[in-house]
């Protein structure tokens, strides 16, 4: 196991804050593996680069020589992070729950080393806890404290609902560092109130008491709004290689040092020569193209990478109209954002009228320019949008 001072050192790297170091300085001290956990509801089934920078920090831990548990919150998942949220959530069903369960086991060991690592579900000590054991641990903490939390507080000022259960969450996240007897528990920095109620309730039962580790969220490819398939700014774990080499180069030159400080396994020293080398006048994109090549090697192949690598210098060094893309035939004609929607070209008909406004809209490498205009029935033909996005479709 590395020293102190040297594990610290990765520890802290990208990390927004640690409460309270001194008492992490004091666990790594001992000697002793830590038991290091960081809790996912599956809501979802599929994971993106964001959550990884969780999965990436435990992994540090896990090289370090700690114990990782991984949570899957398939008890918090019915219940619904109200975390960020304006409104209550609706539950998931369990038969949701279990499948985006196996779904998320499966990518995360595309990082974590399987053999190394703790699976555990929090429903199995929350399905043995009675109505009156769920009732002591309410007892726990006041509304009032629960109100310090700018979510609950702002949708109580404005007098937004509040469900009852909402209230739940953060003491069964808490009170899972309980069950798990956790030394550390990582998370965002959107859930620091989280983590520091597992640190409350492992006091009140009488236990050491975890230190928090929050990390930052990571901003998507507009490099303003948090990575989230709502907002389409995402690159997912299981997108295909040559979208995420498409993808990635599309990341601004600023936030691409965002992105290796976070997800690449890359030492600071290298990437802070890499930062010299831009400095002296080297081209980003090749900094950005070492990147890509290193994270679709991670969830793909070093094939799949290089592979993605020559298709990209094809179709945008080249200009040239790739020949591996999808093919669509709809039955009857429609106007022309339909048709790039129906295709998946883009997000929704308006994202269409706004694509083909801008320019960004070709057939068979011609620019579009009404957006409105009806498709008619016709042979297959190459439809483009952006410098990224091909198919080929036909009418009738």
């Amino acid at each position: 196991m590395k020293s102190v001072k040297e594990q610290l050192e990765l520890i802290k790297r990208g990390t927004e804050e640690i409460l309270v170091e001194k008492e992490l300085i004091e666990k790594l001290e001992t000697g002793k593996p830590l038991r290091v956990k960081a809790g996912f509801d599956p809501t979802a089934p599929d994971l993106h680069l964001g959550h990884t920078v969780l999965v990436n920090k435990l992994k540090q831990f896990q090289d370090l020589g700690h114990e990782v548990l991984f949570l899957i919150g398939d008890f918090t998942a019915m219940i619904g992070d109200p975390t960020g949220k304006s409104a209550t959530r609706p539950p998931l069903s369990k038969e949701d729950i279990i499948k985006n369960a196996e779904t998320y086991k499966e990518q995360v060991f595309k990082i974590l080393d399987p053999a190394k690592t703790t699976v555990v579900f929090n429903s199995e000590w929350m399905d043995k806890m009675s109505a009156a054991d769920l009732i002591k641990l309410a007892g726990t903490t006041t509304v009032a404290r629960m109100l310090e939390r700018n979510d609950f507080g702002d949708r109580y000022s404005s007098n937004t609902p509040i469900a009852i259960h909402e209230f739940l969450y953060p003491l069964v996240q808490g009170y899972d560092s309980v069950a798990m007897d956790a030394d550390i528990e990582l998370g965002g920095t959107d859930q620091k109130f989280n983590l520091l109620m597992g640190r409350t309730l492992q006091g009140h039962y009488g236990k050491p008491q975890q230190c928090t580790l929050t990390m930052p969220i990571l901003e998507g490819l507009d490099g303003v709004q948090k990575m989230s398939k709502s907002l389409n700014n995402y690159i997912g774990i299981k997108d295909l290689p040559n979208d995420m080499f498409g993808k990635i180069m599309s990341v601004s030159d600023e936030l691409m040092w965002r992105y290796y400080e976070l997800l690449s396994y890359e030492t600071m020293a290298v990437i802070n020569d890499y930062k010299k080398s831009v400095t002296s006048g080297e081209n980003p994109k090749n900094i950005k193209i070492k990147l890509a090549l290193e994270l679709i090697t991670r969830f793909h192949s070093a094939e799949d990478a290089q592979t993605a690598l020559k298709d990209f210098e094809t179709r945008f060094s080249k200009n040239a109209i790739p020949d591996d893309m999808p093919e669509f035939d709809f039955a009857t004609p429609m106007p022309l954002a339909n048709v790039l929607k129906e295709a998946g070209l883009v997000a929704s008909t308006s994202d269409g009228h706004r694509m083909t406004k801008q320019g960004a809209v070709k057939l068979n490498g011609n620019k579009l320019t009404d957006s409105r205009a009806m498709v008619e029935a016709g042979k297959k033909q190459v439809y483009q949008v952006g410098k990224r996005k091909f198919a080929r479709i036909s009418i009738g």
